[in-house]
């Protein structure tokens, strides 16, 4: 609700609310009432946006490969009114040397100014024909590529939304950054100009040579079977050459950004371990590798434009010795001899465009490459056809002879047999790498088991379709991920429609009230990226608050203390006395403190369950657990 909200009567009156606010020490108070009268025209004026209407996927079918052609072939109507567009503007281009050639041998020679009055007004009328064709060749192109880029970056960012955790785990933040900036900046550029004036030169060039033959069957075929052979060897050799060049330069560009994201992020450890001159040395050299390989499209393009610049000059030389000793035979008329010449030069003018326009359809057709690799990347975790939706569940969990490995041949877990009850606290402890957080994975179907089944409340999760599944869970991992965004904004993630009081009930449930009063701004007070200036017990609080927002049956808290000091794991430990109460939790731990709050514990070594009871049962086996158990007691 605005704080200036207006009366009854007058949309945006409102001298008491904006006084009301002014007292209240907002910054902004209302609308000066001097121009109230200019603010409601303005917003009579301003059109509707309504929300976008945004369906999603989670998985998608089966699409052909993404192509420029398939991509554009859904906007076939209006492509087909951009190709009228085209063929009005390059027509009405190519009127002035026929018009010229009138006006010389029906105008000048015979000295009849009415015909070159007629000429005149008809180049006037050609040039506002061009003109306003152009402008809305322009016009409506340039909407139809921002509408289609609109799309692909809304394609594209739903396909990263859809891939499965091992994709991100397997692939780098700055290469992914890469094919929604620069890739997409180069379709940019070739749908909105690229392809259009590629369209309007080829155009250009098949009417020339239509017109050069209807001129002089001649001199048209000394230009075509002269001149053109050797300027198509040379145009073959530079597109192999450009496509070489421009896929490496954007395999470069995107070892550029993924360094550049990997030192931003980690440039707490370059600074703590003195890296910084080794990463500039290092950045140096991958900046170095992409300027060589923009260094090698420019050369090839260095021979190329050039070399078919000088084709066309010693090309236009030819035509004017042979046509102008045809004048003197009296078997052509300077005016057409003058059309001719400039026809030729209109001929390799957009050869020389088709050039420059070639270097940004091979940037383009580069980053087709790329993104069609990454959209015919599939998900690994992915619904059935006909998932079923998981009805609200009780919490009971079985993993049945369950393997599983990130990398073939290299299992994790092996043949794991386990039983959580409903409403149960499980830990599961041992050593780094031991399989523990795999087995909170598999619970939350980030992967899904290489054999065996993961079981809740008797439903194979491979069967249940993921929202309901995950609508269910709540996850606080060992380093909480906060949004920019308000600390309001972060808690309720889970159910953005919370009101400010359910907020405020799940700070005060997880011990983090004391904390927002303290806050300048409460629960409208900014994070700062990844929750920088929060301390880490109080990022986890907030996760733990976040979690405690999404009620869920399932909890799984991966090594949620690991990383706090004793007084803030205290508070966490009591926030967990509140969150865990009646929901199924799977806690894993590498503190024992943490450990012996569940009611059962499960010792993980080499993929395997070794040893599974409670704390005190465990220990008086006086095996592994109980080895931890001394150990960590000796340290405390």
């Amino acid at each position: 609700m605005s704080s200036w909200g207006p009366p009854a009567g007058s949309p945006f009156s409102g001298q008491s609310a904006a006084a009301s606010s002014a007292r209240s020490g907002l910054p902004f108070a209302g609308i000066p009432s001097e121009l109230l009268d200019k603010v409601e025209r303005i917003a009579a004026e301003e059109p509707d946006h309504p929300d976008p209407a945004v369906g999603f996927d989670p998985v998608a079918g089966d699409a052909p490969p993404f192509t420029l052609r398939s991509f554009l072939g859904t906007h076939r109507p209006a492509l087909a009114v951009a190709l009228f567009l085209v063929i009005v503007e390059t027509l009405s281009m190519q009127a002035g040397p026929l018009l010229t050639q009138i006006g010389i041998d029906g105008g000048i020679v015979p000295g009849d100014f009415s015909v070159l009055l007629a000429v005149a007004a008809a180049y006037m009328g050609v040039i506002v024909m061009n003109t306003v064709a152009g402008w809305a060749r322009i016009s409506w192109t340039g909407r139809l590529g921002e509408r289609l880029m609109y799309e692909l970056r809304v394609r594209v960012f739903s396909h990263l939304q859809r891939l499965s955790l091992e994709f991100f785990t397997g692939e780098k933040a700055g290469r992914l950054m890469t094919r929604m900036t620069s890739d997409i900046e180069a379709l940019t550029q070739l749908f909105q100009e690229g392809l259009v004036q590629m369209a309007v030169q080829g155009l250009t060039i098949v009417v020339i040579t239509v017109i050069l033959f209807v001129l002089n069957p001649t001199l048209a075929g000394v230009t075509v079977f002269g001149v053109v052979p050797v300027l198509l060897v040379l145009t073959l050799w530079f597109r192999r050459a450009s496509d070489r060049g421009y896929t490496l330069v954007r395999d470069r560009i995107a070892e550029v950004l993924a360094d550049l994201q990997e030192s931003l992020s980690g440039i707490r450890m370059i600074a703590a371990h003195n890296r910084r001159r080794h990463n500039v040395i290092t950045h140096t050299n991958i900046v170095g590798e992409h300027l060589d390989a923009n260094l090698y499209t420019a050369r090839v393009g260095a021979i190329y434009g050039p070399g078919s610049e000088a084709l066309g000059i010693l090309a236009q030389a030819a035509i004017v010795l042979v046509g102008g000793r045809m004048v003197l035979s009296g078997s052509l008329t300077i005016g057409e001899l003058t059309a001719f010449v400039l026809y030729l030069t209109m001929f390799f003018a957009p050869i020389q465009q088709l050039v420059q326009l070639y270097n940004s359809y091979q940037q383009g057709q580069a980053a087709v490459a790329k993104l069609r690799d990454l959209l015919g990347t599939h998900p690994t975790v992915f619904e059935k056809p006909g998932a079923l939706e998981l009805p609200a569940i009780r919490g009971e969990i079985a993993f049945c002879a369950v393997s599983f490995g990130y990398q073939p041949g290299r299992p994790v877990l092996r043949d794991v047999d386990l039983r959580i009850a409903e409403g149960e606290t499980f830990a599961l402890v041992g050593p780094t790498g031991a399989g523990k957080s795999t087995i909170a994975k598999l619970v939350t179907r980030f992967y899904d088991p290489d054999s065996g089944a993961v079981l809740i409340d008797g439903h194979d999760l491979k069967d249940l379709t993921l929202h309901s599944l995950r609508h269910q869970l709540g996850i606080v991992p060992q380093e909480p991920f906060l949004f920019h965004g308000s600390i309001r904004d972060n808690i309720a993630f889970a159910d953005p429609d919370a009101t400010d009081d359910e907020v405020m009930e799940a700070c005060r449930a997880v011990g983090l009230a004391e904390l927002v009063a303290r806050l300048p701004e409460g629960l409208d007070t900014l994070c700062h990226e990844r929750g920088i200036s929060l301390s880490s017990g109080e990022r986890q609080l907030l996760a733990l608050a976040r979690a405690f927002m999404a009620k869920p049956r399932v909890l799984v808290l991966d090594e949620a203390t690991s990383n706090l000091d004793l007084r803030s794991e205290r508070k966490i430990e009591q926030a967990l006395d509140t969150l865990l109460g009646g929901r199924t939790a799977i806690l894993i731990a590498h503190r024992l403190a943490t450990a012996m709050r569940a009611d059962r514990i499960a010792v993980i070594d080499d993929g395997r369950v070794i040893e599974l009871g409670s704390h005190d049962e465990l220990v008086a086996r006086k095996g592994t657990y109980a080895a931890m158990y001394d150990t960590w007691m000796s340290h405390t």
